[in-house]
């Protein structure tokens, strides 16, 4: 089942997700759910706050980011309770975009190499390092658990320029090819 994608200006992407436990309810079928819907909008990573629940979940595949790495092939993962142990390293740009903020471009720096520890979807704890284009999708899907988006990390200026575009966004006046649900549109309405 695909779930809707949360729009910008929602409070539950503005909220620190809560940790987990093993018996959270339909954790398997929600982590399915996630990456229908993730692979159905295009993505190569959804946290679980982008579709309404406030918890300590994200799952990634970077594979379309392959041509730029050949290790991210297969690199399908899922992380429960992750918490960033360390970011280290040069900051270095790239263009960011959110299913949550559709067609939202922007260049954000973020360090090369961070160590993450985490639970995956068997509930085995892991903790790794990763860098370049790995890190990079870990760290925004990371955000999203913590209260925080891509935005955040811009100019107060380049904010500015993008406020009308954010508010729209808010209110549903965009066009999307997957199901999302937005703030600033109430029922009854």
């Amino acid at each position: 089942m695909k779930f809707p994608i949360v729009a910008y200006g929602d409070p539950v992407l503005r909220k620190k997700a809560a940790e987990i436990s093993q018996g959270y309810p339909n954790l398997k079928q929600v982590i399915a759910d996630m990456f229908e819907t993730m692979y159905g909008a295009h993505g190569v990573g959804l946290a679980a706050p982008q579709v309404g629940l406030s918890i300590r979940l994200f799952v990634v595949d970077a594979k379309p980011f392959t041509e730029d790495d050949e290790q991210l092939e297969d690199f399908k993962k899922v992380f429960i309770n992750a918490q960033i142990v360390e970011e280290e390293g040069e900051l270095w740009p790239f263009n960011e975009g959110c299913l949550s903020i559709p067609d939202v471009r922007e260049d954000v720096s973020r360090k090369e190499k961070l160590t993450i520890s985490y639970y995956d979807e068997n509930w085995q704890h892991h903790e790794e390092t990763y860098k370049g284009l790995a890190a990079r999708v870990i760290q925004h899907e990371y955000d999203h658990i913590e209260g925080k988006l891509f935005t955040d990390k811009l100019t107060p200026l380049r904010k500015a320029m993008l406020k009308n575009r954010l508010d729209s966004i808010s209110k549903g006046q965009i066009k999307v090819d997957y199901k999302m649900k937005f703030p600033a549109q109430k029922k009854g309405r």
